[in-house]
């Protein structure tokens, strides 16, 4: 069976209603995103910054996947496939897909900020002050912010190194190092690219793009593969 790795971002997302940081020019209620996603922004207003998330899951318990997750889903039936994203949503999961490489971390767990080892399963959407590890420490999102490591970056290169098609869908190849897998592939490895807007990357003899959003692009895409 062939290997089919994903590499997904906000866009996929985006249509089941989960909004991105930069649809709104990386704004949140008038916050710069690095108030809320880096260390330093953690370390000068925790409260803000848990408040964030606690929204984002809010917004996120009533998403469901869509038709893209969906098909991604569907596609194991024909493909090995592995799916790294870059959200830190569960809609690939909910919609049935069952390898998921979460490079930026998971919205609905928590971590302790004195142990990055120790990290929680969330059961509603609220953290707070107060809410401490074991070790009696404040819990912070597990989510990797800017500026900070990508733990799980050397098993995405693993699998971005064995695909026999890698596909992206739904992010603008700007946010590294998860941009950069794209050119860990097989030399021969058929590249396809779903996004409205033609992401800038460097393209070669093996790369498709498909200029539509999520939903219609994982359509046309699974008619390319078929031929």
């Amino acid at each position: 069976m062939q290997k089919l790795v994903v590499l997904t971002g906000a866009g996929i997302s985006a249509e089941s209603g989960l909004k991105t940081f930069r649809d709104s020019n990386g704004l949140w209620e008038g916050h710069d995103v690095m108030e809320v996603a880096s260390p330093e922004g953690w370390y000068a207003n925790p409260p803000l910054v848990l408040h964030f998330y606690n929204e984002r899951r809010k917004q996120a318990l009533s998403a469901q996947p869509n038709k893209a997750h969906l098909a991604l889903a569907a596609l194991e039936q024909d493909f090995e496939v592995t799916i790294i994203t870059q959200n830190v949503d569960h809609l690939h999961e909910d919609a049935g897909s069952g390898h998921v490489i979460h490079l930026h971390g998971k919205l609905f767990e928590s971590r302790s900020t004195a142990d990055e080892n120790l990290v929680y399963q969330m059961d509603g959407w609220e953290l707070n002050l107060g809410d401490l590890c074991e070790k009696g420490s404040q819990l912070r999102p597990n989510i990797v912010w800017f500026g900070e490591a990508v733990p799980m970056m050397e098993e995405a290169i693993h699998f971005a190194q064995q695909a026999d098609i890698f596909l992206v869908v739904g992010t603008s190849l700007q946010v590294y190092p998860a941009a950069g897998l794209v050119q860990y592939t097989p030399h021969n490895c058929p590249v396809y690219i779903i996004d409205p807007s033609r992401p800038a990357t460097t393209a070669s003899d093996n790369f498709y793009f498909i200029e539509e959003k999520a939903t219609t692009g994982m359509e046309k895409f699974k008619e390319l593969i078929k031929k």
